[in-house]
């Protein structure tokens, strides 16, 4: 069996489990946020009844992340409803945040729902999480099963602890050679995407493996598995290993059993690629498998960048945007708008030293680079959210962003025009006002 099939078979306690089968799952972990929280509640309340408890107050996460940092009152209500579930059905991970004018005086809040995850401890090898939002197959990255649900299905996890899922077929992608000093996870799974289209995996599983994914922090392959489900996949996954190990060292105490794809198990197709070949990728407007080399957009003019979200937003994401501006010692020629994914983040930027810098902080980096002052931690822009969303794109402007959607309307108006990209593409861009290769700046 493949790993995804391996873990379907541990959770329904069945032996043997092929592609197509249909299963009762138990789940580790559900998480939900301020967006489908509220709904997810409302039909748990229906069909269970307004006195029902959930089925392990341990179990879930609730993260509000999306629309916070707004006046927007139906957004601010969606807060409040969480908070009062939390309260009567003693949830243990509520990351409550109370005051909005400082973002620091709520010691609980968190931010971006998949970063706050994984450093929280709720990802572990072998487990099911399942989630009220698309990208939670970012915690594939750890070995485990994870996808996004809708709010039904929420609902009567949030009773039951249970789902009947479909046990999807593995398409195993191959990436060896030495990863290249210019190149990011984001230029890996833009390749993936643009080589196999946003269709090309869908309902399936994207499992990754290869000396490149080997040597890959955790936090870059978090951006691997993140949009696997802009190729249509049910989940993706990385096989744990010692860095899995590493990191979870300090995070979790709750004892977790990775599982392995057998020598022998069936993959729906194999693509492999020679990661040292690859070049700086954006994905054009309009969709993420819109494919194309950096330097071939030098001629794009461009209005502003962000640097953000589950996808983009990370420490590690941070450290490569600054390691260009460092490089280049020059100021950024367009708006350059920074939204750390977690209150942790957050606190990264200002604390931790870039390497080569001499003891600089990314935070003093982007100052002296002329980069707008790191925005209070959420999803900020990457989805529009209420008109007075922290650079929400309100005109229809020219974007390089770091997330992980580019369809019209994505990050507010209509009309604007995204290209998707690494931290280090983006950054690059910042610098010149054009989609601009990375290479440009680092030698």
């Amino acid at each position: 069996m493949t790993m995804t099939e391996k873990i379907f078979a541990r959770a329904s306690k069945k032996p043997q489990l092929s592609p197509g089968d249909n299963v009762w799952v138990n789940v580790d972990i559900l998480m939900t946020h301020d967006v489908c929280g509220p709904g997810s509640i409302g039909i748990f309340k229906k069909e269970f009844g307004e006195e029902s408890k959930v089925w392990d107050r341990e179990k879930i996460v609730i993260i509000p992340d999306h629309y916070i940092f707004t006046s927007d009152e139906r957004a601010n209500r969606n807060v409040d409803i969480l908070r009062d579930f939390c309260t009567k059905q003693d949830i243990k991970y509520f990351y409550d945040i109370k005051d909005l004018s400082n973002f620091k005086a709520n010691p609980d809040y968190k931010g971006v729902c998949h970063v706050a995850l994984a450093q929280e401890g709720h990802c572990r090898p072998g487990e099911v999480l399942l989630g009220t939002d698309s990208h939670t197959c970012t915690a594939g990255a750890f070995g485990q099963f994870a996808t996004g649900i809708g709010n039904t299905d929420a609902g009567f996890v949030l009773g039951t602890g249970k789902l009947l899922l479909k046990v999807p077929p593995t398409l195993k992608f191959v990436m060896d050679g030495e990863m290249p000093h210019y190149l990011l996870a984001k230029d890996l799974i833009l390749q993936i995407i643009g080589e196999i289209s946003v269709a090309g995996a869908t309902y399936k599983s994207m499992e990754f493996v290869g000396t490149t994914v080997e040597s890959l922090n955790m936090e870059e392959r978090m951006t691997l598995c993140n949009m696997v489900v802009e190729a249509g996949g049910k989940n993706g996954v990385v096989p744990a290993d010692s860095t899995t190990f590493k990191y979870l060292e300090d995070k979790t105490s709750v004892p977790y059993e990775p599982v392995y794809s057998d020598a022998q198990a069936s993959f729906l197709s194999e693509y492999r690629f020679d990661v040292s070949k690859l070049e700086p990728l954006v994905a054009r407007p309009h969709s993420p498998d819109n494919r194309a080399l950096a330097r071939e957009c030098k001629d794009v003019k461009i209005d502003r960048v962000y640097i953000g979200s589950c996808t983009g937003g990370k420490t590690e994401d941070f450290l490569a945007a600054a390691k260009v501006f460092l490089a280049s010692g020059k100021k950024v020629k367009v708006p350059t708008f920074l939204v750390p994914a977690t209150q942790k983040v957050w606190m990264d930027v200002y604390t931790l030293p870039v390497p080569g810098s001499g003891g600089k902080t990314c935070s003093q980096i982007f100052e002296e680079a002329g980069c707008d002052t790191p925005a209070s931690p959420s999803c900020g822009a990457c989805l529009g959210g209420p008109k007075d969303t922290y650079a929400r794109m309100n005109e229809p402007k020219v974007c390089v962003s770091t997330t992980n959607r580019n369809f019209p309307g994505r990050m507010g108006h209509k009309e604007g025009q995204i290209y998707l990209a690494s931290p280090y593409t983006a950054a690059a861009s910042a610098l010149t006002g054009y989609v601009t290769d990375p290479r440009e700046f680092l030698q």
